[in-house]
C-alpha cells in the first residue's frame, strides 16, 4: 500500500513539473507572437561560428599587404591564392619584402627594398632578363641605351656603357628595375671605319 502511495506521489510531482514548464513555455510563445513551430525554425537558423583559420600576409615593397595562402615559392616568385578565392597567383620575388604565415606567425624574409633616388644610383638598378620577375612591379618607360656610331669601344666596352645609360635614364625616373628587350651590336667594319662598335639596347622600367 505504502509502495502505490509512493508511486502515485511521485507520478503527480513529475506531472506538475511538466505542467509547469509548459505553461511557461506557453507564455513565452505566446508573449513572442510565434507558434511551437516557428520558435523551433528560428532556433535551428542560429548561425554556428566556424572559427576562421588565419590567411598569409604578403608585404609588398610599395606597401601593399596581401591577405591569401601561399602555395610555393619558386625560382622567380611566390605563387598565392587571394582570401576566398581559388585562382592561383605568382608574384615576382623582388616585389615582395617578406611573408607572415598564418598558422604558425612565421616570418620569412624575401627580398631587400632598392632605394634609387636619382640617376646618381645608376649601380643599384637591376637588370632581368625572364618576365616572370616583373609580376607585382609597376611599369614605367620605354628606354634605351647606345653608344655613339663613331667611336674606340670594343664589343665589350660598348654593351656595358649602353647598359649604363640605361641604368641611369632608369635611375632618374626612380625605377629600380630593367626588363631588357633587344640587345644589338656591330663590330669592326659592320659599325664604322675606325674599327669600333656600336651597342644598342632597349628596355622597359619597372618601379615597386
Amino acid at each position: 500500500m505504502k509502495k502505490i502511495k509512493f508511486k502515485f506521489l511521485l507520478i503527480a510531482t513529475f506531472a506538475m513539473i511538466v505542467f509547469v514548464a509548459n505553461a511557461q513555455d506557453d507564455q513565452i510563445f505566446k508573449q513572442s507572437g510565434d507558434t511551437i513551430e516557428e520558435n523551433f525554425q528560428k532556433v535551428m537558423e542560429i548561425p554556428t561560428e566556424v572559427p576562421k583559420t588565419k590567411s598569409d600576409q604578403i608585404f609588398k615593397h610599395s606597401g601593399e599587404i596581401i591577405e591569401g595562402n601561399v602555395l610555393r615559392i619558386t625560382e622567380f616568385g611566390i605563387v598565392f591564392k587571394y582570401a576566398g578565392e581559388d585562382t592561383e597567383n605568382t608574384i615576382s620575388k623582388y616585389a615582395v619584402e617578406r611573408i607572415i604565415y598564418g598558422k604558425s606567425q612565421r616570418v620569412e624574409e624575401i627580398s631587400e627594398k632598392i632605394i634609387v633616388n636619382s640617376a646618381k644610383d645608376w649601380e643599384k638598378v637591376i637588370i632581368l632578363e625572364d618576365r616572370n620577375l616583373i609580376a607585382g612591379l609597376k611599369k614605367g618607360s620605354e628606354i634605351r641605351g647606345k653608344t655613339s656610331f663613331v667611336n674606340f669601344h670594343t664589343a665589350n666596352t660598348g654593351d656595358k656603357k649602353a647598359m649604363q645609360k640605361m641604368k641611369e635614364e632608369a635611375a632618374a625616373s626612380q625605377c629600380q628595375f630593367i626588363l631588357i628587350l633587344t640587345e644589338k651590336s656591330s663590330v669592326g667594319s659592320k659599325s664604322n671605319s675606325l674599327g669600333g662598335s656600336q651597342a644598342i639596347k632597349t628596355g622597359i622600367s619597372y618601379r615597386y
